[in-house]
């Protein structure tokens, strides 16, 4: 087990009212077009997702059709948000094999680590980001992952940059130490994907919220994480089992845009996600247990008075909590 002593920050939930909460959103290249729906000033860290190297260690980040570049991206979040703090996210689960050997590769042995660290400073600082949010997960966390966060943590700490990561809501991969746990400034869980379309015949909902206690209290009681260094993760997407031999995902925003009144649902028919009301009960829990909500994704929110990312807002701000307190509403 890992133990930290930070009590004294772990008391500030005991009694949460006039805290500050983190909402922390992740917006994959493949969204971009979604750049002028996005409530910005409701979010206090920004994540780009997924950048990855090339062979010599290049970091890069997939073409999209819109024509919309990162510098778009910052740009406008900055002028709608200049607090907003906007992190690169590394890796994601669904790497293609190619960019999975390229990681092995280059965890493998220091000199090669090193080259890539390098090539990851340098596109934080020529992109004039924040940080950098660490999203190697299961086969791509290789022996050499520990050795390269540290080494990753040191190099952007001496830029004056964060360092966060993105793990399973109840799994801590074996070859991550409690010397490299210790390095991330805070952690978010994934909490979602419980099942899915690996899972066909497990039909039913995929983020619920007893899966929130139990990542919370995994990471809290079992992994020894202080609750001030965990964000919950919520999903904007959901799955539909109504045909077992192909299962889909769909996202929030095309629920609400067959009818309004699924924003209050969990299900329809044999179509799982998390509606308003359960996301609002996990605002609550994060409030109470830890320091923050995490968004997977942006892109596919209803951008209307549906909004999850504005019943996020509006519930911490309910709570007494503050976020960002730049939007009006």
């Amino acid at each position: 087990m890992y133990n930290n002593n930070e009590k004294d920050q772990e008391e500030i939930f005991d009694n949460p009212k006039n805290t500050s909460a983190k909402v922390i959103g992740y917006l994959p290249w493949y969204r971009f077009s979604q750049n002028d729906k996005i409530e910005y000033c409701k979010l206090t860290h920004l994540n780009i997702a997924f950048a990855n190297p090339e062979s010599d260690g290049t970091i890069m980040l997939p073409n999209n059709s819109s024509g919309i570049t990162l510098q778009n991206i910052i740009s406008t979040a900055k002028s709608k948000n200049n607090e907003i703090k906007i992190y690169i996210s590394l890796a994601g689960g669904g790497i293609g094999s190619e960019a999975l050997e390229r990681w092995k590769n280059f965890l493998t042995n220091s000199q090669d680590r090193s080259v890539l660290v390098n090539k990851i400073i340098s596109f934080v600082i020529d992109n004039n980001l924040d940080g950098v949010d660490v999203d190697l997960e299961w086969e791509a966390v290789t022996q050499g992952y520990s050795d390269f966060v540290i080494e990753l943590k040191s190099a952007l700490t001496s830029k004056g940059k964060g360092m966060t990561a993105a793990f399973p809501g109840t799994t801590r991969f074996n070859n991550i130490t409690n010397e490299a746990l210790e390095t991330f400034d805070f952690i978010n869980l994934m909490v979602y994907d419980f099942t899915g379309p690996w899972n066909p015949t497990a039909s039913g909902q995929h983020s619920s919220y007893d899966n929130a206690i139990k990542s919370i209290n995994y990471w809290k009681n079992t992994v020894g994480i202080s609750g001030s260094k965990l964000t919950l993760g919520v999903p904007f997407y959901g799955y539909d089992f109504t045909n077992s031999s192909n299962v889909t995902s769909f996202t929030f925003g095309q629920m609400v845009s067959l009818n309004s009144s699924y924003s209050e649902l969990d299900n329809v028919g044999s179509k799982f996600y998390n509606g308003r009301p359960t996301i609002k009960s996990k605002v609550k829990l994060a409030g109470e247990q830890v320091s923050g909500i995490m968004i997977w994704e942006l892109g596919q929110d209803s951008f209307s008075e549906y909004s999850l990312l504005k019943t996020i807002h509006s519930e911490y701000k309910n709570l007494g909590f503050k976020t960002t307190e730049l939007c009006l509403d």
